[in-house]
């Protein structure tokens, strides 16, 4: 079984949303389904509505399957136990691209949490991989898919 490693803030999303969608979602499709089951033609598989409602429902369940599986099998990264002086997820850390002579700030956390529109980016992406464990200072080569990018670690907050 794979192992998650979650942000305290990311592990607190997740579990939000899972009793979301256990507590609202799944009971406002399930009234959805009931209703288009009343208003349907003699055929169910004629009424769009309820065919809707029905992939919506399989996506919920697939949804409450996955996030209950990673919250099941989570480890959650403490940030103020983390060591601060080597990247790990929770870091957040400030790299200059060598490339482009500009500064850059990302926080890293895990695949499930990731948002690069915020700045959080995954530690399964190919920069997020290449800082892992690397110190201020290092100087670290990223494969893009148009050339390989150098980044310096600025610091790590």
């Amino acid at each position: 079984m794979k192992e998650y490693r979650l942000t305290r803030e990311g592990y607190e999303m997740l579990s939000r949303e899972l009793e979301d969608l256990v507590k609202n979602k799944r009971r406002e499709v399930a009234e959805r389904l009931k209703e288009a089951k009343k208003f349907g033609g003699s055929e169910l598989g004629e009424n769009s509505e309820y065919e809707y409602a029905k992939n919506e429902q399989a996506f919920i369940e697939g949804r409450i399957e996955q996030l209950s599986e990673i919250l099941q099998n989570c480890v959650i990264v403490d940030e103020k136990d983390r060591e601060s002086e080597v990247v790990d997820v929770g870091s957040t850390v400030i790299v200059k691209d060598l490339d482009e002579n500009r500064t850059k700030k990302f926080k890293l956390v895990s695949a499930v949490e990731s948002n690069p529109e915020t700045g959080k980016i995954s530690d399964e992406s190919p920069l997020g991989k290449t800082l892992l464990n690397k110190k201020i200072g290092d100087v670290v080569e990223v494969k893009t898919p148009q050339k390989i990018k150098k980044f310096k670690i600025i610091d790590i907050v």
